[in-house]
């Protein structure tokens, strides 16, 4: 996809902007085609490119039938009359949701668990796919088995650095060095919609979402982390291109979807996909030295220990997406880096790997078997079972005003 496409930045230095403050605007002339059950839509993109001024970019499979194009008003208009197709949907700009320059994995009691091993592997037999930047293929500290480029560049390995932070969260392994994840050395598949900026678009997280679709059973691909999103609301699973594609990956391919909150502290109803039901949306609340309590001092930012972080979206109480939030440490979260590195960060997109580590780990154990709705459900359960003290100041048993961020993510117990 021609770099011009994507114009949001997410840059990613010494104070990184806050992702998703800032509306994502629609790509000019670019669009995502959903084809009707009982056509082909690869068949129908041809006959479609074959118009004139019908430019395909990628054809969908798996987790939605159809593609994405460049449109000229004139073939826009053919394509939504063409009988065959069910919806065309404004392609629109998506970008990582990190936040600024890791206690996390101690937070919520991820060393408790009984899968880390000392040898760098652990004994997780699911598999992740980080749908993000790409991971660092040659870092000593992850388990990368493959994965797929939807963007720029030649390979999903990872020029930004986000994709790589999320990924050893995630699954660095229990080898002595570096860091350790959440489930150590689960496998990683690194799927790369999200150019070395930070910047992509659905069209491209799609692609990401229906290569992840196919590919689930046969490479064991049972959790998909997404610390990306954009401006959007909840819809039906046959409205959306987008909400279209992630219902038909959990559904048939019965793959587990979290994802990152955002980070405009507002309500997360307006944000996509975290807005959608069918994932597990992820807020983030603060900690600096992997305890409760709320008297540890702040490191990187002025957040106030034990507390919902001042960034983080939510939801409301008694709204329908209290039933799919919870939340996790994302404040001066460290984790690995490209290059081989590690590096510390904060936001959303550092609460969301530490809720799809649990994820894996429960699948890998006591979740077996259990469908993407059960999953979500026996987390969100298990968080609200820790006692009182466990928690954060904002969570349901200490909650500010109508704000909703969820009960803090449990990991000890898988």
């Amino acid at each position: 996809m021609p770099s011009r496409l994507l114009a949001f930045l997410c840059v990613l230095v010494a104070a990184l902007a806050l992702a998703g403050t800032a509306g994502a605007r629609d790509i000019p002339g670019q669009y995502i085609v959903v084809v009707k059950s009982g056509f082909s839509g690869s068949a129908v993109a041809a006959d479609h490119a074959r118009w004139g001024n019908v430019e395909v970019i990628a054809k969908y499979r798996h987790a939605l039938n159809g593609y994405s194009a460049r449109l000229s008003q004139a073939a826009l208009a053919k394509v939504r009359a063409d009988e065959r197709v069910l919806l065309v949907s404004q392609d629109r700009e998506v970008h990582a949701t990190a936040q600024t320059l890791p206690t996390g994995v101690d937070r919520i009691e991820g060393d408790l668990s009984s899968t880390l091993s000392g040898n760098g592997s652990g004994s997780v037999n699911v598999a992740v796919a980080v749908i993000d930047t790409g991971i660092d293929l040659e870092h000593p500290d992850l388990n990368v088995v493959g994965g797929k480029n939807c963007s720029t560049g030649r390979s999903f390995k990872d020029g930004n650095g986000h994709g790589t932070h999320v990924a050893g969260t995630i699954g660095a392994k229990d080898d002595g060095n570096g860091v350790v994840g959440i489930a150590p050395g689960v496998p990683l598949y690194a799927v790369r919609v999200l150019n070395n900026a930070g910047s992509g678009s659905w069209s491209s997280v799609i692609c990401g979402i229906d290569w992840v679709t196919g590919n689930a059973a046969a490479k064991g691909i049972k959790v998909a982390n997404m610390s990306l999103g954009g401006s959007g609301s909840d819809s039906s699973c046959s409205g959306a291109a987008l909400h279209q594609a992630i219902c038909n990956s959990v559904n048939n391919a019965r793959v587990t979807y979290v994802v990152a909150a955002g980070n405009s502290s507002t309500n997360l109803k307006d944000f996509v996909p975290a807005a959608y039901n069918e994932v597990l949306a992820v807020t983030a609340a603060a900690d600096f030295n992997g305890r409760p309590g709320g008297v540890a001092p702040a490191t990187c930012r002025s957040d106030v220990d034990e507390t919902a972080a001042d960034f983080s979206n939510f939801t409301t109480i008694g709204s329908s997406d209290v039933g799919h939030t919870i939340a996790a440490p994302g404040v001066c979260i460290l984790s690995t880096w490209k290059g081989g590195g590690y590096n510390t960060i904060s936001g959303t997109s550092m609460a969301s790997p530490h809720v799809a580590g649990t994820a894996a780990l429960c699948i890998a154990g006591s979740c077996a078997g259990m469908s993407p709705s059960q999953v979500m459900s026996r987390l969100r359960s298990d968080a609200a079972s820790r006692p009182a003290g466990y928690g954060f100041s904002g969570d349901p048993n200490s909650p500010s005003g109508t704000r909703y961020y969820g009960y803090l993510a449990y990991a000890g117990g898988y």
